[in-house]
């Protein structure tokens, strides 16, 4: 084997397989196909948040309607924290800036602050003053549980958590307690440390978390996308030429 294109953009499959680590031939990735959809998800949380929908679409299946204030808040002036900044968190990072969010950034290169990014920093540095956290980053042994029991509580009572990266960046038993306790206000999870999420889980109890099965990455261009990125590599390789996305084995991205 000389190279793998793999069809999907995680690669964290080499943690269960060291032996593929070590093995001499080139791992490439479907790196920015998810870009679009999964940012739009990531807004899609936000906004549910933001508008109270959870409470909406209980309302509605109670045919309740409630008098008085809801719980919302406007999303213009508040602070989106990105652990990670990729294609996936560019791209949110751009519309977020349409909705006049503040941006700031966790990733592992700080030379160049990337577009519609106001900042990077340090994680504990930047959580408290998170209005909405969103973690982007692969599962490495660097990440995970990434965000446990001590960066929840830096985080606001006010502040939403999203992952749409990999369930295993955070402590999902910590997150439970954080939400049952209400040190903060939500949590919008599409990824999880055991999928599918057991029927046992107490996370589907949880009245201030929105859950989705590993569904942000949904397209009807995805096919579309990986197969353009494979057939330009088959064209680069064809013509000794360096590869698109290609993955670090050891660094596991």
């Amino acid at each position: 084997l000389k190279w793998f294109q793999q069809w999907a953009a995680g690669a964290d499959w080499l943690m269960s397989h060291p032996a593929a680590i070590e093995q001499d031939f080139v791992l490439t990735n479907a790196s920015g196909v998810h870009a679009i959809p999964i940012a739009e998800h990531i807004m899609a949380f936000m906004l549910a948040f933001a508008r109270d929908l959870p409470t909406a679409f209980r309302n509605q299946q109670a045919a309740h309607w409630p008098r008085g204030e809801s719980d919302s808040f406007e999303l213009a002036g508040k602070t989106m924290l990105l652990v990670g900044v990729g294609r996936i968190g560019m791209h949110a990072a751009r519309l977020a800036k349409g909705l006049d969010m503040r941006v700031t950034g966790v990733r592992r290169s700080t030379s160049q602050v990337p577009a519609g990014v106001d900042r990077l920093g340090e994680l504990h540095e930047l959580l408290p003053e998170a209005d909405v956290v969103v973690m982007t980053v692969p599962l490495t042994a660097h990440t995970c549980n990434m965000i446990g029991a001590e960066e929840l509580k830096l985080m606001k009572d006010s502040a939403i958590l999203i992952n749409i990266g990999r369930g295993g960046t955070v402590d999902e038993a910590a997150l439970a307690e954080a939400l049952k306790s209400r040190s903060i206000r939500g949590a919008g999870l599409d990824v999880f440390a055991e999928e599918p999420l057991p029927e046992t889980s107490e996370l589907w109890k949880l009245d201030n978390l929105i859950i989705t099965s590993h569904s942000s990455g949904d397209t009807p261009h995805y096919a579309e996308r990986a197969f353009g990125i494979f057939f330009d590599n088959l064209q680069r390789w064809s013509k000794g030429e360096k590869l698109r996305n290609i993955v670090d084995k050891h660094a596991g991205y």
